[in-house]
């Protein structure tokens, strides 16, 4: 019957057999944590440059989202201008009515 390191059953291993394999296994052992360490250092680098263009292209939106806000603003208060500018007594009168439904609802 074979065993490991194709010794047969009846050899035993020998002490220097042993220490010789632990030796190669903790160099194994070094060369796999060297490995992990630079995956490790890549993917933090990957994730930080996924992490930086995330945030950018998120910063872009905002920005397209605020110009897109201030633009319906100056359309809406150009449109309340020209209202106003058209019919003041009715842009008066609901003045009025607005302010008396504030005035209605901060005293309760």
């Amino acid at each position: 019957m074979a065993t490991a390191a194709g010794r047969t059953s009846s050899d035993a291993p020998s002490n220097a057999d042993l220490e010789a394999d632990i030796r190669q296994l903790r160099a194994h052992i070094e060369e796999l944590t060297r490995q992990l360490a630079k995956t490790g250092e890549h993917g933090y680098g990957a994730a930080r440059r996924a992490a930086a263009e995330g945030v950018e292209q998120l910063r872009a939106q905002g920005e397209a989202a605020f110009e897109s806000v201030r633009g319906s603003a100056q359309d809406l208060e150009a449109q309340i201008v020209a209202s106003v500018r058209e019919k003041p007594v009715t842009s008066l009168a609901i003045a009025a009515g607005v302010g008396f439904l504030f005035a209605l609802l901060s005293r309760r």
